[in-house]
This record gives structure tokens, sequence and C-alpha cells, in this order.
């Protein structure tokens, strides 16, 4: 089966990375041939993670050069997008692949609707804010990553909507011991883009480092201050991530409460969860799932909530060990490439049958 995958962004981007790029040697194994097409390249990544502005002649060109893979559609027997065809821009190319019958998949890990539908902009609410329902109304299948896209497919009228969580690859992520390192370490993984979302425990992690035995160590974060906070921040790159999480004793995710956030698929505690390590999270969205509060981590919301979890770990060296071979087990019986990958494949056939 000829696939022409349509994907937002180069392997550099995270997204495309772990939803898209991941699976594709398990496909090419099971005999799908498919070829690449991201939208945006590398530079529009760097640009982005070093908070530059985006360039025009840049997205011109990427919208120019999609247009050519477009042209060449209807020699692959399926299309698998990536949110959508052209951002900010209504979802005529999807409705054309319609009109000419040529099938194509849809897949999120974000709630890309809300851009639109939400807006502050007036005009974007009014042209694009029901774009996403029309490009998942007329796919053959939308996959989401979570139960909140998928209820948003639903409400649209797609067709088929199956969720496929965020995963990771077990062969890329082994348990590390957990260590009893000298200074209690509270991991972050991320990139400059969500590092905001480090100010929602900001308060609490001033509060577990003040007497000088915990720190924050961050990973893919670039700069950020935490007010008495002692902060490490290191560079990301995919050889050594695994190596960084290892080093951590707890992994945190703290997340807004807010429409946007309830879309996302909480990849980080997955990754922190197949080194073996516990974690705390805000209780949003699919964290509410990922994280069985005081098996395999802890749930918090206020201040208080997140210093008494986070001193409960750095008193309690079992209760780490505990939580780590928790987390570790239920990656391995939900959120891994070997799980995912099969029932990727499957959906993918049933398309063209």
């Amino acid at each position: 089966m000829k696939v022409l995958l349509l994907s937002r962004y180069s392997y550099l981007g995270a997204s495309s990375r772990v939803r898209c790029y991941q699976y594709i040697p398990y496909l090419r194994n099971q005999g799908f041939d498919v070829t690449v097409a991201p939208l945006l390249d590398d530079n529009y990544i760097k640009d982005l993670y070093a908070g530059k502005r985006k360039r025009i002649s840049l997205v011109i060109s990427s919208y120019i050069q999609r247009i050519r893979s477009l042209l060449d559609a209807r020699s692959y027997d399926l299309l698998w997008i990536e949110k959508e065809l052209f951002p900010w821009l209504p979802a005529w190319a999807e409705g054309m692949l319609t009109r000419l019958k040529i099938p194509y998949i849809v897949e999120y890990d974000d709630a890309v609707f809300h851009r639109y539908d939400l807006n502050s902009n007036r005009a974007v609410r009014h042209l694009l804010g029901h774009k996403i329902d029309a490009v998942m109304r007329q796919a053959a299948v939308v996959i989401a990553g979570n139960e909140y896209i998928a209820k948003r497919a639903r409400i649209s009228g797609a067709r088929r909507v199956e969720i496929l969580p965020t995963v990771i690859d077990l062969e890329q992520y082994s348990p590390g011991p957990i260590n009893r390192n000298k200074i209690f370490t509270i991991g972050w993984i991320g990139t400059p883009v969500t590092a905001r979302y480090l100010h929602v425990a900001g308060s609490a992690l001033t509060d577990v480092c003040q007497n000088n035995l915990a720190r924050v160590l961050l990973v893919g974060s670039g700069h950020i201050a935490l007010d008495g906070v002692p902060v490490e921040v290191r560079p990301w790159s995919k050889e050594t991530e695994v190596e960084a999480i290892h080093s951590f004793d707890v992994g945190i995710m703290p997340l807004l409460d807010s429409p946007w956030e309830r879309g996302k698929c909480g990849y980080k505690l997955i990754q922190y969860m197949a080194c073996g390590r516990p974690v705390v999270a805000s209780p949003v969205g699919v964290n509410n799932q990922i994280v069985e509060d005081g098996v395999n981590g802890f749930l918090a919301s206020t201040k208080e909530e997140w210093v008494r979890a986070l001193n409960a770990l750095i008193d309690d060296h079992d209760l780490r060990v505990r939580m780590g071979i928790a987390g570790r087990k239920k990656v391995e019986t939900h959120y891994c490439l070997q799980v995912t990958a099969p029932r990727l494949a499957e959906i993918l056939h049933s398309v063209c049958e």
C-alpha cells in the first residue's frame, strides 16, 4: 500500500516525530510504502524554539511545496495528514481530496481546533472556527490522541474515530535504577514553547527547594527563571534524552487547566514512567488517565498539593521505587509503540480494503 505522509513538521518537530515518524520503520516492515512530505522544515522549528518571528517567505515556500506534493496525490492509496493541510486557510484542499475521492486519514495530538474557534480575533473565529470540524468530517478516519479530541471529532460528524495515545518505543526507553541523588532532582523535559507551564508549580518548587536539598533539572526548556529555585538547564537531544531522565528522581508536568491544555497527550509523563520514574502532574485532561494517584505518582492542583507530593517522594525512597515500577508497567501495557503500531497498521489497511 502506498501512503503519503503529510506531516506538519520535519523530524525536529516533537509532535510529528512521536505521532508519525516513529511508526514508519514498523509500517515499512509490514509492507507499507510510506513517502514523507513535511510542511515545515527544521529551520522553521529552530526559529520557533529560539523565539524568533516567523519568516513569511519560508512559510510561503512551504505551502508551495505542499501544493506540489498534492499534485501527485492520485498515485497513492491513502494520504496520512497530520492536523490539516494548510494552517490558517479554509479546508478547501481537504474538500478537493474528498471530491476527487482520494481517501485520507487525519491525526491530532493537540486540540488544534481551539486555535480557530477560541481565537481572540473575531474574523478568524468566523472564517475558520469550524475548519477542523470539516477536515474531520471528510476524513476516512480521525485518529485522536485522547478522548477530548475524539469527542470533538464525533461532534463534528466524523465517520470513524480511533484513539491512539502518544507513545514511546520500549526499545529506546529502559527503566533506570532509582538512585539516591545527593540533591533530590525534580526533572522536566519539553520545549521552550511549553516551558511556561513550569510557572504553574513555581511557588511550590521554591518551597521544596528552599533547604537546598532539592533542585530542578530542565531539559529543552531554554532559559527560564524560577524565583528561589536552583535550576540546571540542558539542551534536548534525541541521543541523550533517556540518559537525562534517568538522572531525575521525579518527573513533573504542571499544566494550566484550559481548553487547549485539556487536549494535550501527556507525552512527557509517558517518557518519565518508561524510565521508571514516579511523576507529579496537574490533573488536566489525559493526565487524569495516565497518572493513577498514589500508585505511579501524584496529581496536584494547588501549591499545597504539589509541595506535599514532592516532599513525600523526597522522604521515601521505597515509594519512588514502587511508583517507578508501576509507571513502567503501565507504559508497557498501554503507552508503547509495540502496542499501538499494529493498531495503526490495521487502521491504514482497513481504509483501503
